[in-house]
C-alpha cells in the first residue's frame, strides 16, 4: 500500500461531477482546507477512475476494504483516524475522497501541484488495480442539474455555480409549466423573438429557452439567473456567496 503524507485537500461536499471539484488554482481562501496526516493512494483503472470522479454510488467493496482506517487527519496535535478516504489516481488525473463513514465518495478534492506530481512519480513503477470493477454495469446519466461538461469546460468557479443555480431556476420553470410564465422569461432571453414567442405552447417555448441558455456563459445569462431566482432566499445565498452582497437581487430592477 502507498501512502502520502501532510496532505491538504479542500473537500467539495456532494458534488457529483469531478468538473465540480475545484482544481487549486481555483481554490479560494475562504474555502476550509484540512490537513491528512496520512492517506493510501491507489492507482486505478480509468474507468473506475472515473466512475469515483464523476459520480456518487456504491464504491466497489474490495476498494473499501483496503483502504479501511488507514487515513488520518490532523488538527494541531490530534491525529484521527478515517474510516474510508484515499487518493486515486489513474495515471492522468488525480482525486481524494472521503465517504465520512458511507459506502459513497461524499467528499472530494484535488490535490496541490506538488503533491500531484509526488503521485505521479510514486505510480511510475506499479500496475493499476481495478477492484472488480465492472464498466458494463454502469452508465454516467446527465440532466439539466447535472450537465454534461461539454455544456461547462471553458468556464470559472464562478461561472460554474451561476449556471448551475440558472438551471435549478429552469427547471423550476419546466416543473410548473406555466405557458404565460414560459413566454415571459423567454422573452427577457431573447426579446427580438416576441412576435414568434406569442404563438408557441409550452413545449415549444421551453425547447427554445433551454437550448438558448445552455451553451456558454455570459452576461445575458447572468442577468437571467439573477432575475429568475429573486424572490427566493436559499437561491439568493447561492447567488450572494458568488457574486457578493452589493448585487443583492433584491436591488436589481
Amino acid at each position: 500500500m502507498l501512502y502520502l503524507h501532510d496532505v491538504w485537500v479542500n473537500w467539495f461536499e456532494g458534488e457529483e461531477n469531478g468538473y465540480s471539484v475545484c482544481h487549486f488554482h481555483e481554490w479560494r481562501k475562504e474555502d476550509t482546507i484540512e490537513l491528512l496526516d496520512q492517506v493510501p493512494l491507489l492507482y486505478i483503472t480509468e474507468t473506475l477512475y472515473n466512475y469515483i470522479e464523476n459520480d456518487m454510488h456504491d464504491l466497489p467493496k474490495a476498494l473499501l476494504d483496503s483502504i479501511y482506517k488507514r487515513a488520518y487527519t490532523r488538527k494541531g496535535q490530534k491525529r484521527s483516524v478515517v474510516e474510508y478516504a484515499c487518493i486515486v489516481t489513474d495515471g492522468n488525473d488525480i482525486l481524494a475522497f472521503d465517504t465520512i463513514g458511507y459506502s459513497i465518495p461524499i467528499r472530494k478534492s484535488r490535490l496541490i501541484p506538488r503533491q500531484e506530481q509526488l503521485v505521479f512519480d510514486m505510480i511510475a513503477n506499479t500496475k493499476a488495480q481495478s477492484f472488480k470493477f465492472v464498466e458494463s454495469d454502469y452508465q454516467k446519466e446527465y440532466h439539466m442539474l447535472s450537465m454534461s461538461p461539454e455544456l461547462i469546460f471553458g468556464l470559472t468557479r464562478k461561472e460554474r455555480q451561476l449556471k448551475q443555480l440558472l438551471m435549478i431556476g429552469l427547471d423550476q420553470l419546466k416543473t410548473t409549466n406555466n405557458r404565460e410564465e414560459l413566454r415571459y422569461w423567454l422573452t427577457e432571453w431573447d426579446p427580438k423573438q416576441y412576435p414568434a414567442i406569442r404563438y408557441m405552447d409550452e413545449d415549444t417555448v421551453w425547447e427554445t429557452l433551454y437550448n438558448g441558455v445552455k451553451e456558454g456563459w455570459s452576461p445575458t445569462h447572468e442577468e437571467l439567473c439573477m432575475k429568475l431566482i429573486r424572490g427566493q432566499p436559499f437561491l439568493e445565498k447561492m447567488w450572494e456567496a458568488e457574486i457578493g452582497p452589493e448585487h443583492d437581487t433584491s436591488n436589481q430592477k
